[in-house]
């Protein structure tokens, strides 16, 4: 086996969006990552990023009209995958094929689970999601979820 093969792959999530910066944002706020400074910056301790990325966009000569083409978060620990946001043009017309669980509470079951989801559903849709329907706890099959879509109808389930 060679060395390429023995390493191990790092995921990437990418999102099309109409608005990859608002986009990346809500799910900034929903996982609690942070976007990644510009290549060579190292900002300092509550530096907003976003501004330290428009300053190296412009520097760089992007049209501003180019500027939200993309956008990324990360985990801050280093556990979860990297999200990227990509401006495309079309709108969103059928159901996501893959989607995202946010596992809001893990262990908990019966109603202590359902509660759980319940407040961390509320916290979502403050920050822009939408409810879209609750499945109830059927054992042994389904502890219960809570489906969502994010504020440009990407679905996502609290799970």
């Amino acid at each position: 086996m060679n060395d390429h093969t023995a390493s191990s792959r790092h995921l990437q999530i990418t999102f099309d969006a109409h608005d990859p910066r608002a986009l990346s944002c809500f799910w900034r706020d929903a996982l609690g990552y942070v976007h990644p400074a510009p290549p060579g910056a190292d900002l300092p301790e509550g530096a907003d990023p976003l501004a330290a990325w428009d300053e190296f966009l412009a520097r760089a000569g992007v049209p501003e009209e180019q500027r939200n083409a993309s956008s990324a978060v990360e985990d801050p620990h280093g556990h979860g995958p990297r999200l990227f946001f990509q401006r495309v043009p079309e709108d969103k017309v059928a159901k996501n094929r893959v989607h995202l669980d946010i596992r809001a509470a893990p262990g908990l079951r019966g109603e202590e689970r359902m509660a759980a989801l319940e407040a961390e559903c509320a916290r979502l849709v403050a920050l822009g999601a939408t409810r879209v329907r609750r499945h109830e706890p059927a054992p042994p099959l389904s502890a219960g979820f809570i489906v969502m879509t994010d504020p440009e109808g990407n679905e996502f389930c609290l799970d």
